[in-house]
């Protein structure tokens, strides 16, 4: 009976992570994840999955196959339909909510977009150490004591000293059958990433253009976390002048002055360079901005940064460009010139959120 549920368990999990997969693209322009449910879960409205259940027929009727009636007659009223008159008692669309965790829905999303893997750099430069447990010993902290062991070395001892009694098997381990459990410990390499999220938010750059990045960063945590034991965000402002703030302030702020993206790179450098050798961190930084800034001589002063300073140090950087209405949509442009052909840096124009879904395969795609 067990075995049996587990495997109408598993087939009904590859029935929704089929519908999962189908309903992919609407999930992600739409954002439409009713929350997080822990570190490791989220909640998914999976629509139109019926769960196996009875349904009684109408009492008056009597059993099935009782009654007057020809082939092809319906077995009861029909409920539910529109129109005037009282309140209906059909059902309604269902929608089931699914708990899936995280890594899964990396997997999904690496199958659907076919994402290559990511192959992290400095594996060998991050040290975490873990206990393994080797053997047995005859000491050790009583918090290690191996039960087992123990009472094995007291049956034994009582079988071979003949003070053992089969009809009553009354096993008392002495301080000289304890056993104990040995450790040592084991060096375990790690990969650490950072991701640093900056984003314009001056007066053009409305809610609208924020849940785009809202979305789309979700996804791209995801994905990373599947590949990095350990993942950092940090989170950049700017419009004229940058700042370092928290995630729900990155979402939700808005100023009204002018843009000038300079400050944030010089901001994200700062950060790489205090914080994350490049030696031993996967950083990926993600700016993402309407594309109007300043001047042409800040936008000079970004490009030099970022090929002077921060493309030498990162795994890749990406820039989106969320199409306003009051951006002059220049950068992007101007990034295309400059390092648009270098193999680590992603650019993508996002113009509304059905654009969302292959702007995630660009910036992914590259497997770095």
């Amino acid at each position: 009976m067990s075995l049996k549920i587990k495997q109408d368990h598993a087939r009904f999990r590859d029935i929704v992570r089929g519908r999962i997969k189908r309903n992919l693209k609407k999930y992600i322009q739409k954002g439409e994840m009713v929350g997080k449910k822990g570190k490791d879960f989220i909640t998914i409205p999976v629509p139109t999955i019926d769960i196996p259940h009875f349904r009684f027929g109408e009492r008056s009727q009597g059993g099935v196959g009782q009654g007057d009636g020809d082939a092809g007659d319906p077995l009861s009223p029909a409920d539910g339909q529109a129109g005037s008159g009282q309140a209906g008692r059909g059902e309604g669309q269902h929608l089931l909510e699914v708990d899936v965790s995280l890594e899964e829905l990396a997997d999904i999303l690496g199958e659907e977009l076919e994402l290559p893997r990511i192959v992290p750099k400095g594996k060998d430069r991050i040290i975490a150490t873990r206990l393994r447990y080797t053997g047995i010993s005859p000491s050790g902290p009583e918090s290690l004591r191996h039960f087992k062991r123990t009472y094995k070395q007291a049956l034994r001892r009582q079988i071979a000293s003949g003070s053992y009694n089969p009809r009553r098997p009354v096993i008392v381990p002495v301080r000289e059958d304890r056993r104990y459990r040995t450790w040592k410990q084991v060096p375990l390499p790690e990969t650490n990433a950072v991701v640093i999220y900056m984003m314009d938010v001056s007066g053009s750059m409305g809610d609208e253009q924020k849940e785009i990045v809202r979305i789309e960063s979700f996804w791209i945590d995801t994905w990373l976390r599947k590949h990095y034991k350990g993942l950092e965000a940090r989170y950049i402002i700017h419009d004229a002048v940058a700042r370092e703030v928290d995630r729900e302030t990155f979402f939700h702020t808005r100023e009204s002055g002018g843009t000038m993206i300079s400050s944030a790179y010089k901001l994200a450098v700062d950060l790489i360079e205090s914080e994350y050798a490049p030696t031993a961190w996967n950083i990926y930084p993600f700016h993402f901005s309407d594309g109007d800034n300043w001047s042409a001589d800040d936008t000079r002063l970004c490009v030099d940064i970022l090929q002077t300073r921060i493309l030498p140090a990162v795994n890749l950087f990406c820039y989106g460009q969320v199409e306003s209405p009051y951006g002059s949509g220049q950068f992007v442009k101007d990034l295309k010139e400059s390092i648009g052909a270098r193999e680590n840096v992603a650019l993508s124009e996002i113009a509304d959120k059905d654009a969302i879904y292959p702007s995630i395969k660009t910036f992914l795609g590259s497997g770095r």
